[in-house]
C-alpha cells in the first residue's frame, strides 16, 4: 500500500522544460564575453595610439623642391597665361558640296596655296565647258562680223554702199563684240566656281584639327545640321606668343620690349627668353586685368598652342643668350641643415621625416640650388626643429 502511494506521489512532480529557443551553453556565453572584451581592448588601444601619435607628431612647415629661373633676383612680376598662335584660321569652303578628297591630317605642314581638300565639281566642270563652247561660237561670229565691217568701211568710202548698209554692218560688229565679252565673263565665272571646289591653305602653317572628312557636305554657311563650315584649322607656328593677364595694379611694371623669361607647365625645367611685344589697350572689367603678349626670341618645335605658361617680367635682360636654358632645382634655403657629412634636408614621405644628404649650389634669393639628392616635387621640412631626426613623425603646419 505504501509503494502504491509513493508511485502516485511521483506523478505529482513538476517537470521543468527548456525555453523554446534553448538556453545558451556555458561555452558559448564565455566566447561571446571574451570577444566583447577583446573588441573593447582593441578600440581603446587604437584610440590611445592615435592620441599618442597626435600629441608626439611635430608641427613643421613643409616646402617643395621645384624648378626656378636663375633670373629670380631680376623678376619684378610674374603672370600666368597660355601660348596662342597669332595667325590661326578655320579654313572653310567657298562652295557647297561633298568632300571627295582630303590631302592633309593633324600635324601636317602646309604651304600657302596648297590644296587641303577638294569637293565634288562635276556640275561646275560641265558649266565651264558650256561657257567655253559658247565663247568659241561668239568668237567665230566676231571674226565674220569684223570682216564684213571692214569691207563695208572700204565700200562706203568709195560711195559703193549706202550709209544704212554700213550702219548695219557696224552695229552687228559691235553686238558680236559685246557677246564675246559676255561669254568671256561667263568662262571666267565658271573657272572661279571650279577653283572654289579646291580648298587651299591661306598661309604657311600646321594643321591643328581636322573638322570634316571625305563624304561630308561642306558649305560657306552651315545651314543644316549635316553640313560643316570649317574643314581644317591651321596655325602659323612662327607666330606663337604667350598671352598673359597682368593685374591692373601691376601694369605700370610692364613696358614694350621689356625682357621676359617664359616657363611652360609642360617643360618646367626649361626657360625661354622673350620680350613684351604688345600691351592690349583695354582692360578686362570682370577680371581687372590687362592682356600682354610676349614674343619668343627663339623657336622650339615642342612649344604648342594652348600650353600653360608663366611669364617672369625682368628688370633687365638675362646675360644668357642660349636658345633655351635649363632652370635650376631649388628649395627654401631654410630647409638645408649642416651635418658632419655635409648639407642635408629632412625629406617627408607620408608622415615620416628622413634626413637626406644633398649637394647644393648657389643661392637664388630665399632659395638655394640643389644639384643632387632631390627630385622635383619632393617635400622637405623648412626650418626643421633641433630635436627632429630620421624617423620622426611630422604634421604640416596649417
Amino acid at each position: 500500500m505504501s509503494d502504491q502511494r509513493e508511485a502516485d506521489l511521483s506523478r505529482l512532480s513538476i517537470k521543468r522544460e527548456e525555453p523554446a529557443g534553448g538556453a545558451p551553453k556555458p561555452g558559448i556565453r564565455t566566447a561571446i564575453l571574451l570577444y566583447s572584451v577583446g573588441a573593447v581592448v582593441i578600440i581603446l588601444a587604437v584610440l590611445f595610439l592615435v592620441r599618442t601619435f597626435t600629441e608626439e607628431a611635430e608641427l613643421v612647415e613643409i616646402g617643395t623642391a621645384s624648378y626656378i629661373s636663375p633670373s629670380l633676383n631680376r623678376t619684378v612680376l610674374t603672370a600666368s597665361g597660355y601660348v596662342v598662335a597669332q595667325r590661326k584660321a578655320a579654313v572653310a569652303s567657298k562652295a557647297t558640296g561633298r568632300i571627295v578628297a582630303l590631302y592633309f591630317r593633324e600635324g601636317d605642314k602646309v604651304r600657302r596655296g596648297d590644296i587641303i581638300a577638294k569637293i565634288e565639281s562635276a556640275d561646275v566642270e560641265a558649266s565651264l565647258e558650256q561657257a567655253r563652247a559658247e565663247l568659241a561660237v561668239a568668237t567665230a561670229s566676231l571674226f565674220d562680223a569684223r570682216r564684213i565691217y571692214e569691207r563695208s568701211d572700204t565700200l562706203i568710202k568709195r560711195g559703193l554702199i549706202s550709209q544704212a548698209e554700213f550702219d548695219a554692218a557696224e552695229s552687228r560688229y559691235q553686238g558680236v563684240q559685246a557677246s564675246v565679252r559676255s561669254r568671256e565673263a561667263s568662262v571666267t565665272s565658271a573657272e572661279v566656281a571650279l577653283e572654289n571646289t579646291n580648298i587651299r591653305a591661306p598661309f604657311d602653317g600646321t594643321v591643328l584639327t581636322k573638322n570634316a572628312d571625305i563624304g561630308e557636305v561642306v558649305a560657306p554657311f552651315a545651314a543644316g545640321a549635316s553640313s560643316r563650315v570649317a574643314v581644317v584649322t591651321i596655325a602659323d607656328m612662327a607666330s606663337l606668343q604667350v598671352e598673359a593677364d597682368v593685374s591692373e595694379s601691376n601694369i605700370t611694371n610692364v613696358s614694350i620690349r621689356q625682357p621676359v623669361e617664359v616657363t611652360l607647365d609642360a617643360y618646367p625645367e626649361r626657360r625661354y627668353r622673350g620680350v613684351v611685344d604688345k600691351i592690349v589697350p583695354t582692360a578686362d572689367r570682370a577680371k581687372a586685368t590687362v592682356m600682354t603678349k610676349i614674343r619668343f626670341l627663339e623657336k622650339d618645335e615642342r612649344v604648342l598652342p594652348e600650353m600653360g605658361a608663366k611669364a617672369h617680367f625682368l628688370s633687365e635682360a638675362s646675360d644668357d643668350t642660349a636658345a633655351s636654358t635649363a632652370s635650376l632645382l631649388a628649395v627654401d634655403a631654410r630647409a638645408v641643415v649642416k651635418t658632419p657629412d655635409g648639407p642635408a634636408v629632412f625629406v617627408v614621405e607620408g608622415t615620416t621625416a628622413t634626413l637626406t644628404a644633398v649637394r647644393t649650389g648657389g643661392t637664388l634669393g630665399t632659395m638655394i640650388e640643389i644639384t643632387g639628392g632631390l627630385t622635383q616635387g619632393t617635400k622637405v621640412v623648412v626650418n626643421p626643429p633641433e630635436k627632429l631626426s630620421t624617423g620622426s613623425q611630422v604634421r604640416p603646419r596649417e
